[in-house]
């Protein structure tokens, strides 16, 4: 298979599933936004995620409430990942399945009650299979019962800010106050690669068997794209198809949600659409590094006449792929910078600009602590700045 590649920008237009069917939104400044289009989908709403950054490249509906049917099984997943993470329990570990997760409707894995079954083994079941059985025996497993576990779901849920988003099972079916957004699905995708990239990597296994029963991974872009790793399909009739897609190229993830299509081809076209469109358009950069020093300042009445100043974390942008792309740094300092300074405090301001537009604002701050000098370094100073 071939990698997804920007040499022909208007191919993704043939991966379009239908006309607009909503205004599309950007998080990025207007400075910062393609000058060409994304792709046309005919589908509830979609969100196209710098997963480094977290910014929403472009958006349909990103906020409209929706049935995520197995795209819920996210949470179940990030729920045990951060349980194993934390050394709570260990992927060896043998869960003893109830009556109750062998009872679940819709799709499966297709363990019994009194299996034992490792966590490796329900999470592949999850994440591959989409198995309803697998959610329901992790969720008793970690938490004593699904309707506890589900309290964690929605503790997690406001946790990580998906304001739009409540969970009623761990499954994913249908229920009226079991909803949640394009934006918080994609988020939480992003979180999952990249607090996790150790677990991750269960998203690109493409088929997985459970005594003998073996199915295959339901994301077709899997076998379309070797840079395709990810990540969940969902679909039950009240939602219709949806699929999150990632990939990752020249160290730029995008992520991709789709909400609402009419079936498992136009949701994988869609999403396959989306990415193309991104890395057609787009790259991701860090231009500079938390903790490296930008700038050496004066320092007045101090043990040291300078003082290392940074910014206090990574500064990463997504830009886009324009001819002749001029990025430019103003920098402020607040002076006169006069000890006492404690390291982290903020001494500046570090302005960004692309082709004369001000993209954002970020605080230039301290990488040390200023101390105060001796009374004679204080006098000489006090001088310096009176005639400055």
């Amino acid at each position: 298979m071939k990698p997804i590649t920007a040499a022909i920008v208007t191919l993704f237009l043939l991966c379009s599933v239908g006309s607009t069917v909503h205004a599309v939104q950007s998080e990025l400044p207007v400075a910062l936004q393609a000058t060409i289009p994304p792709p046309n989908l005919k589908v509830s709403s979609w969100t196209l995620m710098d997963a480094s950054t977290g910014v929403m490249i472009a958006a349909a509906k990103p906020d409209r409430r929706v049935e995520p049917a197995s795209l819920s099984k996210l949470m179940t997943a990030y729920l045990v990942f951060r349980g194993i993470d934390n050394g709570a329990f260990r992927l060896d570990e043998e869960v003893v399945v109830s009556e109750n997760a062998w009872r679940s409707i819709g799709s499966r894995m297709f363990i019994e009650p009194g299996d034992r079954v490792s966590i490796e083994n329900l999470i592949k079941g999850l994440v591959v299979q989409s198995g309803n059985d697998a959610a329901v025996a992790l969720a008793e497993y970690v938490a004593g019962s699904e309707a506890a576990f589900v309290e964690m779901m929605n503790q997690a849920a406001a946790g990580l800010n998906l304001n739009g988003t409540n969970y009623v099972n761990s499954t994913g079916l249908p229920h009226p106050d079991h909803f949640s957004t394009a934006r918080d699905i994609s988020r939480l995708a992003g979180v999952i690669t990249q607090q996790f990239p150790e677990y991750y990597r269960y998203y690109s296994i493409k088929e997985f068997g459970w005594k003998g029963i073996h199915q295959k991974n339901r994301n077709k872009l899997l076998w379309r794209d070797e840079t395709i790793d990810g990540v969940k399909t969902g679909h039950t009739r009240s939602a219709g198809y949806c699929l999150v897609g990632s990939a990752e190229r020249g160290g730029m993830r995008l992520i991709a949600s789709v909400l609402g299509a009419q079936s498992k081809t136009k949701r994988a076209d869609a999403v396959y659409a989306l990415l193309r469109y991104g890395f057609a358009s787009y790259d991701s950069k860090t231009v500079y590094r938390g903790g490296s020093k930008i700038v050496t300042a004066k320092v007045y009445k101090s043990v040291s006449p300078s003082l290392a100043v940074g910014v206090g974390s990574d500064i990463r942008l997504t830009l886009p792929k324009t001819p002749g792309r001029q990025l430019d740094a103003d920098i402020r300092l607040n002076e006169p910078l006069v000890a006492p300074i404690v390291k982290g405090s903020t001494v500046g301001t570090l302005t960004l600009r692309l082709n004369g537009d001000e993209i954002g604002a970020h605080p230039l701050v301290a990488l040390g602590d200023a101390v105060p000098g001796s009374w004679a370094v204080k006098a000489y100073d006090t001088l310096r700045l009176w005639v400055r």
